[in-house]
């Protein structure tokens, strides 16, 4: 049985940086990771970071291209992106023999794209994850990153939640919600600390918003 992690989050959430920073985490305390890029609009490969104690094992770009299918296809960044997890999955079989020789003892840090109506409108990205679940026998929860950012005023707020929340439910994944950019907070608003404190003490989210709190 392998497990592993589906990172997902808004464009710029912090996908990239997550799963370099969880990778190193996991080295260092003795386990093998692999990091499989999903992502064909994904320019920060390889990972443009210091000290990075791992490359990409497995990239999407070594199948189809965004760039090219914008071309050949005359699709948006949007457009395009559709196209190719559609692409990804009606060619799993190559994803499967990729993923095969690091089933034995890696953990998976699958990093996903950024578009979110991927994860709550469509079916591809779920029906690739859904395929490796079934035909590997993967243990997979989905990690799905917010930026803190987002909860700097109240309209934000709830559009983040709401977006959660409809992810969970399109995935039907295990899920575990992540504020990102956290070391940024204080320069957010006095909103954002309130939401944090919340966040991190209970479950209870029924707290008053004053609009003009920010």
């Amino acid at each position: 049985m392998v497990f592993g992690q589906v990172v997902i989050g808004p464009p710029g959430s912090g996908k990239t940086t997550y799963c370099n920073g969880m990778s190193q985490f996991l080295q260092l305390v003795g386990r093998k990771v692999a990091v499989i890029n999903l992502d064909p609009a994904n320019d920060s490969l390889p990972y443009p970071f210091q000290f990075v104690l791992y490359d990409c094992a497995i990239n999407i770009e070594d199948l189809i291209k965004l760039s090219d299918v914008m071309g050949e296809h005359s699709l948006g960044p949007n457009g395009g992106l559709i196209y190719c997890m559609d692409y990804l999955e009606k060619n799993i079989d190559w994803l499967e023999s990729k993923l095969k020789p690091l089933l034995k003892d890696h953990y998976l840090l699958f990093d996903f794209p950024g578009q979110v109506e991927l994860f709550f409108l469509h079916e591809n990205a779920k029906g690739v994850i859904m395929k490796l679940i079934k035909k590997l026998n993967l243990r997979l929860t989905a990690v799905h990153l917010v930026d803190a950012h987002l909860c700097s005023d109240p309209g934000k707020y709830v559009s983040a939640l709401l977006l959660s929340l409809s992810t969970m439910v399109h995935l039907e994944l295990p899920h575990v919600n992540v504020l990102s950019k956290i070391d940024l907070i204080e320069s957010y608003g006095k909103l954002v600390a309130a939401v944090q404190e919340k966040y991190m003490k209970d479950d209870d989210m029924s707290f008053d918003i004053d609009p003009d709190d920010k």
